[in-house]
């Protein structure tokens, strides 16, 4: 298994920059070459495009994922074509592409962002809210209500993303302040949740609570006590004791 970039072998590396495998770990994919991967799937991209790529390689690969999307959407290319590669970071490109689309309303944007929120890899599942958190923030209300019946779906990966996608701190994403201050606010999504029955999505809601209880410790205390009351079966316990990890 490969421990930094570098030990990323030639062989290895040449099926992930032409596309013909999926990264099986985080690091085969920041070892990725953009430009190379771009010229691969798509490859009436066009040179101009492809020279924007590689004047961005020192960028951050959320800033990457980005633009490859807005040179694909320039390009005119097919989403479908996108969402349907065998590259996981081709299919992160379509979320992007979906988040791009600022004709689309929000829910227009979450029904196409569904399937990739559903993907077989891990990788492409954390692009699909990656992507779509921005707009889910900007109208944050409006996002709670939207994600809601997510929370009842039958595929855990789903419910995963109604609460991750809005967790007051989060990862590798901007905070939203309204969280962090009301996060009452998503009890429409976190409620739910409460007993979930797949770890995926209890560490998901145990880590949104972790990050309310760092600026509101009181509010968290009260809240998991109230659902060891309400629901005291081994999810909800494991839930609580992981949310409350950072409280004193």
């Amino acid at each position: 298994m490969s421990r930094g970039v570098a030990d990323v072998t030639a062989e290895r590396l040449a099926l992930l920059n032409g596309g013909s495998v999926a990264s099986a770990t985080l690091t085969e994919g920041l070892a990725i070459d953009f430009a190379q991967l771009l010229a691969a799937a798509v490859p009436a991209i066009g040179a101009i495009r492809l020279d924007r790529m590689r004047a961005q390689a020192a960028e951050g690969i959320t800033r990457r994922m980005a633009l490859a999307a807005q040179l694909l959407l320039e390009a005119n290319v097919d989403l479908a074509q996108l969402q349907g590669h065998t590259s996981d970071t081709v299919r992160g490109w379509a979320c992007f592409a979906i988040a791009a689309q600022a004709q689309w309303t929000l829910p227009q944007q979450l029904a196409a962002m569904r399937p990739l929120a559903d993907d077989g890899h891990f990788g492409v599942r954390e692009w699909a809210w990656l992507a779509l958190r921005p707009h889910l923030a900007a109208s944050l209300d409006e996002a709670i209500g939207q994600l809601a019946p997510w929370t009842a779906d039958p595929s855990e990966r789903v419910r995963r993303f109604a609460c991750e996608a809005l967790r007051p701190r989060g990862v590798w994403c901007a905070h939203i302040a309204q969280l962090k201050e009301q996060p009452q606010r998503a009890l429409p999504l976190l409620q739910p949740l409460r007993a979930d029955p797949a770890v995926y999505v209890q560490d998901s809601v145990a880590n949104w609570l972790n990050d309310a209880a760092k600026s509101q410790p009181e509010w968290v205390r009260s809240l998991c006590a109230q659902w060891l009351q309400e629901s005291p079966d081994a999810a909800t316990q494991r839930i609580c004791k992981r949310a409350q990890r950072s409280l004193a």
